[in-house]
């Protein structure tokens, strides 16, 4: 199994798109747990759904369950928590959910979690695949 993780931040829509229709997935499983703020640009979630069908053939999916808590993303982006605390925050709350038996294998087989940072080092989309990865086993991680 394929999945693939994408960041859109410092990217151009023309960047990000073309590396989402080279990539072959099917869908997009967006991982933030907002996606209507005005400073998402082309990935607010209505303008997304439209691109993401239009130019790439590809479905949308909002899936919460692998979203940090609001207190969570506060705490690390507002309050000066490390980046060590928030994973370890991150992967107990994602095992607390059990998203390995919750969320569908063929919801995020050949398809791209979507995050917000730029690159994967430092982003939850980068913890779910390799949390999912380790517990399936037969899941190959790819970062756009």
């Amino acid at each position: 199994m394929m999945l693939y993780t994408i960041g859109f931040t410092k990217k151009s829509a023309g960047t990000f798109f073309g590396l989402l229709q080279t990539s072959g997935a099917q869908r997009l499983v967006d991982v933030r747990l907002n996606n209507v703020s005005q400073l998402a640009g082309f990935a607010k979630r209505d303008d997304l759904k439209y691109f993401l069908a239009e130019l790439c053939g590809m479905d949308y999916r909002h899936e919460v369950q692998l979203a940090p808590t609001k207190s969570m993303l506060d705490d690390y982006k507002k309050h000066g928590a490390s980046w060590a605390d928030y994973e370890r925050w991150f992967l107990d709350l994602i095992a607390d959910r059990q998203i390995e038996t919750k969320i569908p294998r063929e919801l995020v087989a050949n398809s791209v979690l979507l995050c917000s940072e730029a690159t994967p080092h430092q982003c939850h989309r980068r913890l779910v695949a390799e949390y999912l990865a380790e517990r399936w086993g037969d899941v190959t991680v790819e970062h756009l």
